[in-house]
């Protein structure tokens, strides 16, 4: 099974990043361009585990390591 996960900072945190990001976007001639939340994309290749097994480990693998859940959010999908 494949785990994809996406991590944002939360919309109450202030993003350097994607403020930056935004800064250059407009620089560069996109004035149409609003908002930028900058993230990261992590894939996990699991082994051996139900889907429901894979699900309940990768919450736990986001809560114990991947994201900051406390200026974090995440999201994430298992395929086969």
């Amino acid at each position: 099974m494949l785990a994809k996960i996406y991590v944002k900072m939360k919309e109450s945190v202030l993003d350097p990043q994607g403020k930056a990001v935004l800064g250059a976007l407009h620089s560069l001639g996109y004035a149409e361009a609003n908002d930028v939340r900058v993230g990261r994309y992590v894939e996990v290749k699991l082994n051996g585990a139900s889907r429901s097994e894979a699900e309940k480990r990768v919450k736990e693998m986001c809560e114990k390591l991947i994201a900051n859940t406390i200026i974090e959010e995440y999201r994430f999908e298992i395929s086969e």
